[in-house]
């Protein structure tokens, strides 16, 4: 017997009106930044490999690096693109938002579903559409929001035991990011420990799909990942132990810690001393996939980034709800007025330590700087070789991304270490362009114990300064620009 969600108290009515509240905040709250440049992976995969499908129909991207996610979002894009008349910026920016409303309206049904007071289910969806990594996230090109989506309509499905249509859900879901096979994989381990078993082969559906992407990827590029840098960099790198503890104690710090998470996480520890509110078969289904998906993004993947933990983070703030909703009605609101301040003002203010520039508002400000810095550098400079590394790179060369009208010369480095920047001494290069490429207020990168440590275990190397330049290439200072500690500048030879 499937228990009666909670919500079913509040009129369909009022649902349908709250959630479509939400998704018009999701909508209205990003009209200022849909003509914003595209940011780092936006410009170095996603987008050229949409506008690939768009353009030439190819489903294996040419204009950039292939890889294994599969071409679930980049399609879908190249649809909108196609629907809306021509590829823009802004067509982008829409589309994007338009999963991301459909992700939260759909992420508090499943409060609802979870058995949450009404209250509760608002309050979580609440927490999730300001919480910084979902808002900088929901306008981006990128797969882990649509993840978010379909991860969270799968479970809802799953729940309410439409097993056809989760197998379905998840199919989605795994066409959108490889790693969302977690979701299909304990569906169907659950329901075979419940003796389910021909419902249980329901979810092996998103496995022939999946494989055949596999295959059509080897078959062009050789390799079955997409390329041989790719798979050892996410699948091997990440093995070692202390990158592996580190990056799990990292994810755990994200989910229950940071951005006044502790708040909730407080809160869950006292509710579940008073009473279980966790108890559920649904709750079980719902935090075990949590745990699964936090393990595998964990130990797959070199870049650390929280975004990958976008899809869990709907069911923690459901917790976090629950639990703040079994406190006394004082301190429930103190809490929960708490937290969502926290949360407000993290889209703005950045921790004090270095983070991915992409989990709050932050990035608004690289790619603001990064803009102005290629007008300069298209007014100035219009056929000159100029040396930088990704993303500014990829930048200048394609208009496509909304730095610059026309390509400009571009001789890419890996990074501005005196290693890479010393041989363009050698080239004719007339123009170098540094950055800064972390947020690090209080100078820890500069720290010689912890950049020994990033040296043993992450291959650091530290960028050159100015004095350097001019002893390596006799580079001067032409222009430089700050924004929020952020810098950029530019070197004439």
């Amino acid at each position: 017997m499937i228990a009666a969600p909670a919500g079913d108290g509040v009129r369909a009515r009022t649902q349908v009106f709250v959630g479509a509240g939400f998704a018009l905040f999701v909508l209205l709250s990003h009209v200022a930044l849909l003509k914003l440049p595209f940011f780092w992976d936006e410009l170095g995969q996603f987008v050229p490999a949409a506008l690939d499908i768009f353009r030439t129909g190819a489903w294996i991207s040419y204009s950039t690096v292939p890889n294994v996610h599969p071409p679930g979002v980049m399609a879908y894009l190249a649809g909108v693109w196609t629907v809306a008349g021509g590829y823009s910026i802004a067509a982008t920016r829409v589309a994007m938002l338009a999963l991301a409303a459909a992700g939260v309206v759909i992420a508090l049904r499943l409060g609802v579903r979870l058995g949450l007071p009404w209250g509760a289910a608002v309050l979580a969806a609440g927490f999730l559409s300001i919480s910084p990594l979902f808002f900088a996230q929901a306008m981006m090109a990128q797969l882990d929001m649509p993840a978010m989506a379909f991860f969270s309509l799968a479970l809802l499905l799953f729940l309410d035991d439409r097993i056809i249509p989760a197998a379905l859900a998840c199919t989605a879901l795994v066409l959108v990011k490889e790693t969302g096979v977690v979701a299909p994989a304990l569906f169907g381990a659950w329901l075979w420990m419940e003796r389910r078993w021909r419902e249980a082969l329901w979810f092996l559906l998103p496995v022939p799909p999946l494989l055949i992407w596999l295959i059509a990827l080897e078959h062009s590029t050789g390799h079955l990942l997409g390329n041989a840098a790719f798979t050892a960099y996410n699948l091997w790198y990440p093995l070692n132990p202390v990158r592996l503890i580190l990056a799990l104690v990292r994810r755990l710090y994200y989910l229950f810690a940071g951005s006044g998470h502790c708040i909730g996480a407080a809160a869950v520890i006292l509710a579940m001393r008073r009473a279980k509110v966790f108890g559920t078969r649904a709750r079980h289904v719902a935090w075990a996939l949590v745990a699964a998906h936090v393990v595998l993004v964990s130990v797959l993947g070199g870049a650390v980034l929280e975004r990958y933990l976008l899809p869990v983070l709907p069911i923690v703030y459901m917790g976090f709800a629950a639990a703040l909703w079994q406190a006394s009605v004082r301190w429930r609101v103190a809490g929960a007025a708490a937290m969502l301040a926290s949360l407000l003002m993290a889209n703005f203010v950045n921790p004090p330590y270095p983070f991915p520039l992409e989990n709050n508002l932050a990035f608004t400000d690289f790619v603001g700087l990064h803009a102005e810095a290629a007008r300069y550098l298209e007014a100035r400079f219009p056929d000159a070789k100029i040396a930088t590394m990704f993303p500014l790179a990829s930048a200048l060369r394609r208009p496509d991304f909304g730095y610059v009208k026309r390509p400009l010369q571009v001789r890419e480095i890996h990074n501005f270490s005196v290693a890479n920047v010393a041989p363009l001494a050698r080239e004719k290069v007339a123009v170098l362009v540094l950055y800064s490429e972390a947020w690090d207020p209080l100078g820890l990168m500069r720290n010689p114990q912890w950049a020994a440590f990033l040296r043993r275990y992450y291959e650091y190397q530290p960028p050159v300064n100015a004095s350097g330049l001019r002893v390596l290439l006799e580079a001067q200072l032409v222009a430089r620009w700050t924004l929020h500690g952020q810098w950029i500048e530019i070197y004439k030879r």
